[in-house]
């Protein structure tokens, strides 16, 4: 019986999939780095731009720079509240899963701009911020929420939320899916600030 529990025990620490996994110091290194990254490409996207800029919008049914800069900022405080409320007090995965092929996912589908998608209500910009200054500060604090959220926060691999990604992720992954949720809405600022008809100054 003894041999038989030491056996079990073996087989269990060799696979990844039946054990919660601890987060290695470049899989920490790679989010802090992305956070930081996709911050700075937002403060790059706004930088130097005049109310007129801020304000164009290519067509009525899209969204100008400030707008897109006011809904970073509120998903920003809307997913760490949530990950801190929700994600943090779930269980961890019942099914065994390949986490890192999840993360590869997060990193792959959400900043991809091929499907349009619609913001949830809460999130739409309403010019909650009052201007977009005020939503670049917002969003800047936030960001500097997270970053140290994913510094010191335990067990991220222990929880996990359903997602829009069809699939559950854990407290890891929606670091890396706020990360990647402002790459996506940088590349729509970059979009906005391609169009022929934005203004010169």
């Amino acid at each position: 019986m003894k041999r038989l529990l030491i056996a079990l025990c073996l087989v269990i620490a060799a696979c990844p999939f039946l054990r919660a996994e601890s987060l290695t110091p470049a899989e920490l290194s790679r989010a802090a780095e992305y956070l930081d990254k996709t911050r700075d490409g937002v403060i790059e996207a706004t930088r130097g731009l005049s109310p007129a800029q801020l304000n164009f919008k290519p067509a009525p049914d899209r969204w100008s720079v400030a707008e897109v800069t006011e809904h970073l900022a509120a998903t920003e405080g809307f997913l760490m509240n949530m990950v801190l409320t929700q994600v943090m007090t779930a269980p961890a995965r019942a099914e065994a899963t390949d986490v890192k092929a999840i993360d590869e996912l997060v990193l792959k589908a959400i900043p991809d701009r091929t499907t349009k998608l619609k913001a949830p209500e809460p999130l739409v910009p309403t010019n909650r911020f009052n201007t977009p200054a005020d939503s670049l500060k917002q969003f800047k604090e936030g960001r500097a929420k997270t970053s140290i959220f994913l510094k010191e926060a335990k067990d991220l691999r222990d929880h996990a939320l359903d997602s829009p990604l069809g699939k559950k992720l854990d407290g890891y992954q929606w670091v890396l899916f706020i990360a990647a949720h402002s790459d996506r809405h940088t590349k729509q600022m970059l979009e906005v600030k391609a169009d022929p008809n934005f203004p010169k100054n």
